[in-house]
């Protein structure tokens, strides 16, 4: 597992590309160091690698995606959703403590929204016992991270989600002045709309919202309502 680990990390070392790599990280804000790598010639390697060297075992998963993660260039973060998407029917209860280890950790948007509504999602919809010692956690922990997680781990649940719990969530961090957790909300509302558009049109009008939550939540409904008056003025 190690020789497999360092020989993934080799390769993507190997294909830096350092003038790639100034406006990547420029794009990030400065956040993260990158290799230069951009996302199709990404794929591409890890395909090529996955051909010669298979996909790990679920066992072996946390030892790989801590290492991946621990480097300091944003690629090996990236490669590590990458398999983890891959192996994610494969997740069991026991991986909870993982996600939420990655989640907490070089956390920013671009790794956070690729855990919370794809792995994590994907093992509360399958171990729902876990949502109350954990989503119940995260919404009202003092990380953010956290809480976005809890907020958006839905979705994509589309006519499976739980709707009491989604909107007591989202009331739980209403008044949060945090940009990346009212940016959460109007994306998980508006999300929802898709599947339930009066309950969510109810619920926004009914509560009180930060502006850029209520205008994220009713973007998909004032489209529809657009394309409705165009049509009925044809």
């Amino acid at each position: 597992m190690e020789n497999y680990t360092k020989d993934l990390i080799e390769l993507l070392s190997n294909n830096r590309n350092a003038e790639e790599a100034v406006p990547m990280k420029q794009y990030m804000r400065n956040q993260f160091e990158f290799l230069g790598i951009r996302r199709p010639k990404r794929e591409e390697l890890l395909k090529a690698w996955l051909k010669r060297n298979g996909l790990l075992s679920k066992e072996q998963l946390p030892d790989v995606l801590t290492s991946l993660w621990n480097m300091p260039e944003r690629e090996y973060q990236y490669t590590a959703l990458e398999l983890l998407e891959k192996m994610k029917k494969k997740l069991d209860k026991d991986h909870i403590d993982l996600l939420e280890w990655l989640i907490l950790h070089k956390s920013w948007w671009d790794t956070v929204d690729g855990i919370a509504p794809n792995a994590v999602g994907y093992l509360f919809q399958n171990h729902p016992e876990l949502i109350g010692s954990y989503a119940e956690q995260w919404i009202e922990s003092d990380n953010m991270w956290l809480q976005r997680s809890a907020i958006l781990y839905q979705l994509k649940y589309k006519s499976k989600t739980n709707e009491r719990l989604l909107f007591d969530y989202v009331l739980r961090r209403a008044e949060s002045e945090q940009f990346f957790i009212q940016k959460a909300i109007g994306w998980a509302l508006r999300e929802y709309s898709k599947t339930n558009p009066q309950a969510v049109k109810q619920f926004i009008e009914g509560h009180e919202l930060k502006p850029l939550s209520r205008r994220e939540g009713l973007k998909q409904l004032d489209k529809q309502e657009r394309i409705q008056s165009n049509e009925s003025e044809e």
